[in-house]
């Protein structure tokens, strides 16, 4: 077990932050858990209090600056989406973009969300039977795989490594991804038929037309 601590920031009810969790409380020190839906208030965290990490993994909240400030050596974010889809609805963009490939990414923290340097991204193929759905979960899959590559490094001590690549635009925002979910008779059947299969998630509103 090492002597570090860490602070981690997760999505409650998933299967693989689990097994992350439980990975972590055997292997630090400390390792202080918070998880949590995008409808849930940002928990209260000791002020006083601070780590050796900080850990969000698909963490409905954004981390504060001054929280971020609290990390002795970095705050690391692991993202559903590569470099080229920052922010949210990332998965959603994709499908509608009609991507022949996807990707994870894990990077640095800073305070303005998807903007830190890149320690590393994971790439696979999209497939044309792929739904937002699916993509989704093979990105939580490959999230995992990466989680488990870094933390390797942490265990050991071992510097992060910065890939070569950058964030290429500013964070897709929720008005966008809502603004994706309208459809208006005037569209082509191709547009609507685009947008229905982009924004079509179990739980979700989906697309609706709005004229």
């Amino acid at each position: 077990m090492t002597n570090q601590t860490i602070l981690f920031f997760g999505k409650k009810q998933d299967s693989f932050i689990k097994i992350a969790i439980d990975f972590l409380q055997k292997n630090f020190r400390v390792c202080d858990v918070y998880l949590g839906n995008r409808k849930q208030k940002f928990p209260f965290i000791q002020p006083e209090q601070s780590y050796s990490y900080i850990v969000s993994y698909l963490s409905p909240w954004i981390i504060p600056s001054w929280l971020l400030k609290k990390a002795h050596i970095t705050a690391i974010n692991f993202h559903p989406g590569p470099p080229e889809y920052p922010g949210i609805g990332c998965t959603n963009f994709a499908i509608y973009n009609g991507e022949s490939h996807y990707g994870v990414t894990c990077h640095h923290m800073e305070p303005q969300v998807d903007t830190g340097k890149v320690i590393a991204v994971k790439r696979f193929p999209v497939y044309e039977s792929d739904s937002v759905y699916s993509l989704t979960m093979r990105c939580y899959i490959m999230i995992g795989s990466l989680f488990f590559e870094i933390m390797d490094l942490v265990l050991k001590e071992a510097p992060l490594p910065l890939a070569n690549e950058n964030w290429t635009r500013k964070p897709y925002q929720r008005k966008e991804l809502e603004e994706l979910c309208k459809l208006d008779s005037k569209m082509s059947k191709e547009e609507i038929n685009r947008r229905i299969k982009a924004t079509t998630f179990p739980g979700a509103p989906g697309a609706y037309y709005i004229g």
